[in-house]
Protein backbone atom coordinates (compact mmCIF):
# COMPACT_ATOMS: atom_id res chain seq x y z
CA UNK A 1 0.00 0.00 0.00
CA UNK A 2 1.19 3.52 -0.74
CA UNK A 3 -0.67 5.03 2.17
CA UNK A 4 -0.56 4.15 5.87
CA UNK A 5 -3.59 2.41 7.37
CA UNK A 6 -6.36 4.83 8.35
CA UNK A 7 -7.01 5.56 12.02
CA UNK A 8 -9.55 3.61 14.01
CA UNK A 9 -12.96 5.19 13.92
CA UNK A 10 -15.36 5.70 16.78
CA UNK A 11 -19.05 6.59 16.89
CA UNK A 12 -21.39 7.81 19.62
CA UNK A 13 -24.47 8.89 17.69
CA UNK A 14 -26.81 6.90 15.49
CA UNK A 15 -27.28 7.62 11.79
CA UNK A 16 -25.25 10.73 11.26
CA UNK A 17 -22.81 10.98 8.42
CA UNK A 18 -19.02 10.87 8.23
CA UNK A 19 -18.12 10.17 11.83
CA UNK A 20 -14.70 8.77 11.11
CA UNK A 21 -11.75 11.08 10.66
CA UNK A 22 -11.10 9.94 7.12
CA UNK A 23 -14.72 10.52 6.10
CA UNK A 24 -14.58 14.03 7.49
CA UNK A 25 -11.49 14.71 5.40
CA UNK A 26 -13.42 13.72 2.30
CA UNK A 27 -16.09 16.31 2.97
CA UNK A 28 -13.56 19.03 2.32
CA UNK A 29 -12.07 17.55 -0.54
CA UNK A 30 -20.24 0.70 -4.00
CA UNK A 31 -15.54 -2.75 -7.78
CA UNK A 32 -9.90 -6.21 -9.36
CA UNK A 33 -11.84 -9.36 -9.09
CA UNK A 34 -14.36 -10.43 -6.51
CA UNK A 35 -12.27 -13.45 -5.60
CA UNK A 36 -13.18 -17.11 -5.48
CA UNK A 37 -16.21 -18.26 -3.52
CA UNK A 38 -14.01 -20.49 -1.35
CA UNK A 39 -11.73 -19.32 1.41
CA UNK A 40 -8.40 -17.90 0.26
CA UNK A 41 -5.82 -17.25 2.92
CA UNK A 42 -2.91 -14.86 3.34
CA UNK A 43 -0.86 -14.37 6.50
CA UNK A 44 -0.39 -10.86 7.80
CA UNK A 45 3.04 -9.60 8.76
CA UNK A 46 3.99 -10.48 12.29
CA UNK A 47 3.60 -6.95 13.63
CA UNK A 48 0.86 -7.58 16.20
CA UNK A 49 2.27 -8.56 19.56
CA UNK A 50 0.71 -11.67 21.07
CA UNK A 51 -1.49 -12.47 18.06
CA UNK A 52 0.42 -15.39 16.59
CA UNK A 53 -2.07 -17.90 15.25
CA UNK A 54 -5.05 -15.55 15.46
CA UNK A 55 -7.33 -16.22 12.46
CA UNK A 56 -9.98 -13.86 11.12
CA UNK A 57 -12.38 -14.56 8.23
CA UNK A 58 -13.85 -11.84 6.00
CA UNK A 59 -16.94 -13.10 4.19
CA UNK A 60 -18.85 -10.88 1.75
CA UNK A 61 -21.70 -11.05 -0.74
CA UNK A 62 -19.49 -9.54 -3.45
CA UNK A 63 -20.01 -10.91 -6.95
CA UNK A 64 -17.33 -12.03 -9.34
CA UNK A 65 -15.60 -9.27 -11.29
CA UNK A 66 -16.63 -6.48 -8.91
CA UNK A 67 -13.58 -4.36 -8.04
CA UNK A 68 -15.44 -2.62 -5.20
CA UNK A 69 -14.78 -5.69 -3.09
CA UNK A 70 -11.12 -5.66 -3.97
CA UNK A 71 -10.92 -2.33 -2.13
CA UNK A 72 -12.66 -3.87 0.89
CA UNK A 73 -10.23 -6.76 0.77
CA UNK A 74 -7.20 -4.48 0.48
CA UNK A 75 -8.24 -2.60 3.60
CA UNK A 76 -8.74 -5.86 5.48
CA UNK A 77 -5.33 -7.12 4.39
CA UNK A 78 -3.68 -3.89 5.55
CA UNK A 79 -5.22 -4.29 9.00
CA UNK A 80 -4.25 -7.97 9.14
CA UNK A 81 -0.67 -7.12 8.25
CA UNK A 82 -0.51 -4.44 10.92
CA UNK A 83 -2.06 -6.65 13.57
CA UNK A 84 -0.12 -9.78 12.68
CA UNK A 85 -3.17 -11.99 12.17
CA UNK A 86 -4.01 -14.56 9.50
CA UNK A 87 -6.80 -13.34 7.25
CA UNK A 88 -8.99 -15.48 5.00
CA UNK A 89 -11.32 -13.94 2.46
CA UNK A 90 -14.34 -15.56 0.82
CA UNK A 91 -17.26 -14.25 -1.21
CA UNK A 92 -20.47 -15.51 -2.73
CA UNK A 93 -23.26 -13.36 -4.18
CA UNK A 94 -25.76 -16.16 -3.55
CA UNK A 95 -27.10 -15.81 0.01
CA UNK A 96 -27.16 -19.57 0.58
CA UNK A 97 -23.57 -19.78 -0.60
CA UNK A 98 -22.49 -16.94 1.65
CA UNK A 99 -24.22 -18.58 4.60
CA UNK A 100 -22.30 -21.79 3.91
CA UNK A 101 -19.04 -19.84 3.86
CA UNK A 102 -19.78 -18.63 7.38
CA UNK A 103 -20.40 -22.22 8.46
CA UNK A 104 -17.12 -23.22 6.82
CA UNK A 105 -15.31 -20.54 8.81
CA UNK A 106 -16.90 -21.83 12.02
CA UNK A 107 -15.66 -25.32 11.11
CA UNK A 108 -12.19 -23.88 10.57
CA UNK A 109 -12.33 -22.52 14.13
CA UNK A 110 -11.48 -18.97 13.22
CA UNK A 111 -11.11 -16.44 16.02
CA UNK A 112 -13.37 -13.82 14.47
CA UNK A 113 -15.68 -13.25 11.50
CA UNK A 114 -16.41 -10.03 9.59
CA UNK A 115 -19.50 -10.43 7.40
CA UNK A 116 -21.82 -8.43 5.17
CA UNK A 117 -25.58 -8.69 5.71
CA UNK A 118 -26.96 -7.81 2.29
CA UNK A 119 -29.58 -10.56 2.76
CA UNK A 120 -30.04 -10.47 6.57
CA UNK A 121 -32.59 -13.29 6.79
CA UNK A 122 -30.27 -15.75 5.05
CA UNK A 123 -27.41 -14.84 7.38
CA UNK A 124 -29.33 -15.04 10.65
CA UNK A 125 -28.80 -18.75 11.34
CA UNK A 126 -25.08 -18.95 10.45
CA UNK A 127 -24.33 -15.79 12.43
CA UNK A 128 -26.16 -17.29 15.42
CA UNK A 129 -24.12 -20.48 14.98
CA UNK A 130 -20.91 -18.47 15.07
CA UNK A 131 -21.95 -16.73 18.24
CA UNK A 132 -22.93 -20.06 19.80
CA UNK A 133 -19.44 -21.31 18.99
CA UNK A 134 -17.96 -18.37 20.87
CA UNK A 135 -16.75 -16.59 17.72
CA UNK A 136 -17.13 -12.79 17.74
CA UNK A 137 -18.78 -11.37 14.63
CA UNK A 138 -18.81 -7.83 13.22
CA UNK A 139 -20.73 -6.50 10.24
CA UNK A 140 -19.64 -4.25 7.41
CA UNK A 141 -21.01 -2.59 4.29
CA UNK A 142 -24.57 -4.01 4.39
CA UNK A 143 -27.03 -4.64 7.18
CA UNK A 144 -27.09 -1.50 9.26
CA UNK A 145 -30.66 -2.29 10.32
CA UNK A 146 -29.88 -5.91 11.21
CA UNK A 147 -26.44 -6.05 12.88
CA UNK A 148 -27.59 -5.25 16.38
CA UNK A 149 -30.64 -7.55 16.40
CA UNK A 150 -28.47 -10.42 15.16
CA UNK A 151 -26.00 -9.88 17.98
CA UNK A 152 -23.01 -8.58 16.04
CA UNK A 153 -20.43 -6.66 18.04
CA UNK A 154 -20.31 -3.67 15.69
CA UNK A 155 -21.09 -2.42 12.19
CA UNK A 156 -18.78 -0.50 9.86
CA UNK A 157 -20.22 1.18 6.81
CA UNK A 158 -22.58 3.73 5.40
CA UNK A 159 -26.17 4.33 6.43
CA UNK A 160 -27.69 3.84 3.00
CA UNK A 161 -30.96 5.57 3.85
CA UNK A 162 -29.07 8.67 4.95
CA UNK A 163 -26.85 8.48 1.87
CA UNK A 164 -29.83 8.17 -0.46
CA UNK A 165 -31.57 11.10 1.20
CA UNK A 166 -28.42 13.19 0.73
CA UNK A 167 -28.39 12.32 -2.97
CA UNK A 168 -32.03 13.35 -3.29
CA UNK A 169 -31.23 16.74 -1.81
CA UNK A 170 -28.23 17.07 -4.10
CA UNK A 171 -30.42 16.41 -7.13
CA UNK A 172 -32.82 19.12 -5.98
CA UNK A 173 -29.89 21.55 -5.94
CA UNK A 174 -29.02 20.47 -9.48
CA UNK A 175 -32.62 21.15 -10.62
CA UNK A 176 -33.25 17.56 -11.77
CA UNK A 177 -36.88 16.62 -12.41
CA UNK A 178 -37.03 12.91 -13.28
CA UNK A 179 -34.52 10.46 -11.82
CA UNK A 180 -33.94 6.86 -12.87
CA UNK A 181 -32.46 4.88 -9.95
CA UNK A 182 -30.71 1.75 -11.23
CA UNK A 183 -30.77 -1.26 -8.86
CA UNK A 184 -28.30 -3.90 -10.02
CA UNK A 185 -29.09 -6.66 -7.48
CA UNK A 186 -32.62 -7.65 -6.48
CA UNK A 187 -33.24 -8.18 -2.78
CA UNK A 188 -30.13 -6.33 -1.62
CA UNK A 189 -31.40 -4.26 1.31
CA UNK A 190 -28.61 -1.70 1.00
CA UNK A 191 -29.39 -0.93 -2.64
CA UNK A 192 -33.11 -0.71 -2.01
CA UNK A 193 -32.44 1.70 0.87
CA UNK A 194 -30.38 3.96 -1.38
CA UNK A 195 -33.15 4.43 -3.92
CA UNK A 196 -35.77 4.75 -1.17
CA UNK A 197 -33.66 7.49 0.40
CA UNK A 198 -33.44 9.33 -2.93
CA UNK A 199 -37.21 9.15 -3.36
CA UNK A 200 -37.80 10.44 0.17
CA UNK A 201 -36.08 13.79 -0.36
CA UNK A 202 -36.06 14.31 -4.12
CA UNK A 203 -38.71 16.80 -5.19
CA UNK A 204 -39.14 15.34 -8.67
CA UNK A 205 -40.10 11.87 -9.88
CA UNK A 206 -37.98 8.88 -8.82
CA UNK A 207 -38.32 5.73 -10.91
CA UNK A 208 -36.54 2.48 -10.05
CA UNK A 209 -35.30 0.12 -12.75
CA UNK A 210 -33.94 -3.36 -11.98
CA UNK A 211 -31.08 -4.82 -13.99
CA UNK A 212 -28.82 -7.86 -13.75
CA UNK A 213 -25.56 -6.37 -12.55
CA UNK A 214 -23.46 -9.37 -13.51
CA UNK A 215 -24.19 -8.74 -17.20
CA UNK A 216 -22.87 -5.27 -18.06
CA UNK A 217 -23.96 -5.47 -21.70
CA UNK A 218 -27.52 -6.26 -20.67
CA UNK A 219 -27.49 -3.40 -18.16
CA UNK A 220 -26.45 -0.92 -20.84
CA UNK A 221 -29.07 -2.25 -23.24
CA UNK A 222 -31.85 -1.79 -20.68
CA UNK A 223 -30.72 1.73 -19.81
CA UNK A 224 -30.40 2.80 -23.44
CA UNK A 225 -33.88 1.51 -24.21
CA UNK A 226 -35.36 3.20 -21.15
CA UNK A 227 -33.78 6.55 -22.00
CA UNK A 228 -35.01 6.35 -25.59
CA UNK A 229 -38.48 5.45 -24.39
CA UNK A 230 -38.72 8.34 -21.95
CA UNK A 231 -36.80 11.49 -22.98
CA UNK A 232 -38.13 13.19 -19.84
CA UNK A 233 -35.58 11.34 -17.70
CA UNK A 234 -32.94 13.95 -16.92
CA UNK A 235 -30.90 12.10 -14.28
CA UNK A 236 -29.56 8.55 -14.02
CA UNK A 237 -28.41 7.47 -10.56
CA UNK A 238 -26.44 4.23 -10.46
CA UNK A 239 -25.50 2.33 -7.31
CA UNK A 240 -21.99 1.29 -8.32
CA UNK A 241 -19.11 3.01 -10.06
CA UNK A 242 -18.88 0.59 -12.99
CA UNK A 243 -22.58 1.06 -13.74
CA UNK A 244 -22.13 4.82 -13.90
CA UNK A 245 -19.44 4.43 -16.53
CA UNK A 246 -21.78 2.26 -18.56
CA UNK A 247 -24.65 4.71 -18.06
CA UNK A 248 -22.57 7.48 -19.62
CA UNK A 249 -22.40 5.37 -22.78
CA UNK A 250 -26.12 4.58 -22.62
CA UNK A 251 -26.99 8.28 -22.43
CA UNK A 252 -24.94 8.96 -25.55
CA UNK A 253 -26.36 5.94 -27.40
CA UNK A 254 -29.92 7.01 -26.61
CA UNK A 255 -29.35 10.61 -27.64
CA UNK A 256 -30.52 11.60 -24.16
CA UNK A 257 -29.75 14.82 -22.31
CA UNK A 258 -29.75 13.01 -18.94
CA UNK A 259 -26.92 13.53 -16.46
CA UNK A 260 -25.27 10.69 -14.54
CA UNK A 261 -24.47 10.46 -10.83
CA UNK A 262 -23.52 7.45 -8.77
CA UNK A 263 -22.83 5.82 -5.46
CA UNK A 264 -19.30 4.48 -4.91
CA UNK A 265 -15.96 5.32 -6.41
CA UNK A 266 -13.02 3.80 -8.27
CA UNK A 267 -10.07 5.11 -10.25
CA UNK A 268 -11.93 5.13 -13.59
CA UNK A 269 -14.89 6.91 -12.02
CA UNK A 270 -12.54 9.55 -10.63
CA UNK A 271 -11.41 10.26 -14.20
CA UNK A 272 -15.03 10.55 -15.32
CA UNK A 273 -15.83 13.03 -12.55
CA UNK A 274 -12.76 15.07 -13.44
CA UNK A 275 -13.85 15.11 -17.09
CA UNK A 276 -17.38 16.16 -16.16
CA UNK A 277 -19.00 13.01 -17.57
CA UNK A 278 -20.32 12.02 -14.13
CA UNK A 279 -21.70 14.78 -11.92
CA UNK A 280 -20.74 13.30 -8.56
CA UNK A 281 -20.03 10.12 -6.66
CA UNK A 282 -20.98 9.16 -3.10
CA UNK A 283 -17.95 7.62 -1.43
CA UNK A 284 -18.58 5.14 1.38
CA UNK A 285 -14.88 4.20 1.60
CA UNK A 286 -14.79 0.42 1.12
CA UNK A 287 -11.07 0.22 2.00
CA UNK A 288 -11.84 1.76 5.37
CA UNK A 289 -14.73 -0.65 5.94
CA UNK A 290 -12.49 -3.69 5.45
CA UNK A 291 -9.71 -2.19 7.55
CA UNK A 292 -11.91 -1.28 10.51
CA UNK A 293 -13.78 -4.59 10.51
CA UNK A 294 -10.63 -6.69 10.80
CA UNK A 295 -8.89 -4.29 13.17
CA UNK A 296 -11.91 -4.26 15.48
CA UNK A 297 -11.85 -8.05 15.82
CA UNK A 298 -8.13 -7.94 16.63
CA UNK A 299 -8.82 -5.25 19.22
CA UNK A 300 -11.64 -7.30 20.73
CA UNK A 301 -9.52 -10.43 20.97
CA UNK A 302 -6.48 -8.65 22.41
CA UNK A 303 -8.09 -5.97 24.57
CA UNK A 304 -11.71 -6.93 25.13
CA UNK A 305 -13.22 -3.90 23.39
CA UNK A 306 -14.32 -2.88 19.93
CA UNK A 307 -14.30 0.33 17.88
CA UNK A 308 -17.58 2.15 18.41
CA UNK A 309 -18.33 0.22 21.58
CA UNK A 310 -21.15 -1.73 19.93
CA UNK A 311 -23.56 1.08 20.80
CA UNK A 312 -23.94 2.70 17.39
CA UNK A 313 -22.65 1.95 13.90
CA UNK A 314 -19.28 3.36 12.88
CA UNK A 315 -20.07 5.31 9.73
CA UNK A 316 -17.58 5.57 6.86
CA UNK A 317 -19.72 7.84 4.67
CA UNK A 318 -21.44 9.33 2.79
CA UNK A 319 -19.20 11.98 1.30
CA UNK A 320 -19.70 13.66 -2.07
CA UNK A 321 -16.89 13.62 -4.60
CA UNK A 322 -17.46 16.26 -7.26
CA UNK A 323 -15.44 17.95 -9.95
CA UNK A 324 -14.44 20.65 -7.46
CA UNK A 325 -12.89 18.31 -4.88
CA UNK A 326 -12.03 15.14 -6.82
CA UNK A 327 -8.33 16.03 -6.91
CA UNK A 328 -8.16 15.47 -3.15
CA UNK A 329 -8.93 11.76 -3.52
CA UNK A 330 -7.52 11.06 -6.99
CA UNK A 331 -4.09 9.97 -5.78
CA UNK A 332 -5.63 7.52 -3.32
CA UNK A 333 -7.89 6.09 -6.01
CA UNK A 334 -4.87 5.65 -8.27
CA UNK A 335 -3.12 3.77 -5.45
CA UNK A 336 -6.12 1.43 -5.14
CA UNK A 337 -7.27 2.48 -1.68
CA UNK A 338 -10.27 4.64 -2.67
Amino acid sequence: MNTPPPPRASSRSVRVTALTAVALLLLVGCSGTGGDSRLSTGAGAADGAGTAGLKIALITHGGEGDAFWELVRKGAEAAAAKDGVELSYANDSDPAGQAQLVRDAIGDRVDGIAVTLAKPTAMKAPVAAARAAGIPVVGLNSGIDAWKSQGLLEYFGQDESVAGAAVGKKLNELKAKHTLCVIHERGNVALEARCAGVKKTFGGETENVYVEGTDSEAVNTVLTAKLRQDPGIDEVVTLGAQFALGAVGSVKAAGSKAKVATFDLNSDLVKSVRAGNVQFAVDQQPYLQGYLAVDSLWLYKTNGNVSGGGVAPVLTGPAFVTRTNVAAVAKFAAAGTR
